[in-house]
């Protein structure tokens, strides 16, 4: 079976196969503004929780090694802030 959609509501990222069918669902704690849903394939779904990004299979088990995420923005600002202050 191979993924046909993710959808992000709230908290929770649903997969669904190509017919529509719900497959399962996997929490992303939304913790910053990033968090949750980054992007699909038929085989994996991307998820970012904090500054990791994670692979999920359409059965909702995580895949591989998580890898970092792009630093949020409001973090790039933060060690601007600091820079400048010295």
């Amino acid at each position: 079976m191979s993924i046909g959609k993710a959808v992000q509501k709230g908290t929770l990222i649903y997969i669904y196969d190509h017919n529509g069918k719900q497959i399962t669902s996997v929490s992303a704690p939304g913790r910053w503004p990033e968090d949750g849903l980054k992007s699909f394939t038929a085989n994996t779904v991307s998820i970012q929780k904090g500054s990791l990004i994670y692979h999920y299979d359409e059965s909702g088990r995580c895949v591989g090694r998580p890898h970092p995420a792009q630093a949020p923005l409001h973090a790039v600002k933060q060690i601007k802030r600091e820079q400048c202050a010295a």
